[in-house]
């Protein structure tokens, strides 16, 4: 598996990611994203690492469910190394409506909605024409998922979303792949 993955992120042409003399220009979403299209499950290849998956060792996914008032259900769920099964309620809200490519994405109870840092940014930077997978990250190159309709992505596929990942300036260093 190890070799496959290098090969991956050798076909990907990844480079070290800039120096901090660079300044790299801003991530870059796609053009358009059909919701109803995206809705449903995925499945999680790799990941930035972060602090809300730290207990996630395989099996991770997220389900997404369009709601009547225009926002998006969202549960994530993962097993734990004691073979647990965490998961997690959201909803997303569209940041960008003109694309639907930019969402805010919370956590955090209802009550506590009106508050701005419970709401984090959930950009979608790289989608397959069949919506077979998925790129999404931050503007501010914190967090990274990679994500596809089914638990395995062919590696044509793959080295696809990790130029993305990597055009748009992400730390392909730090990519862990996902069990």
């Amino acid at each position: 598996m190890r070799r496959q993955v290098l090969a991956v992120l050798a076909i990907a042409g990844f480079l070290p990611a800039p120096s901090l003399a660079q300044t790299p220009a801003p991530v870059q979403t796609v053009s358009a994203v059909d919701l109803s299209r995206y809705a449903g499950t995925w499945f999680e290849v790799a990941r930035l690492p972060n602090r809300f998956q730290e207990d996630c060792v395989a099996h991770v996914r997220a389900a997404y469910e369009r709601r009547t008032d225009g926002r998006i259900d969202v549960i994530n769920r993962c097993g734990t190394s004691d073979g647990r099964t965490i998961e997690a309620r959201g909803i997303a809200r569209l940041a960008d409506a003109r694309s639907s490519a930019k969402l805010k994405v919370r956590f955090a109870p209802a009550a506590l909605s009106f508050l701005p840092f419970v709401w984090g940014d959930y950009w979608i930077i790289g989608l397959a024409d069949d919506y077979g997978w998925a790129v999404v990250g931050s503007p501010d190159r914190k967090y990274l998922w990679i994500l596809s309709r089914a638990p395995d992505l062919q590696a044509d596929r793959l080295a696809a979303a990790l130029a993305i990942a990597g055009k748009n300036g992400f730390d392909a260093s730090r990519i862990v792949f996902s069990k």
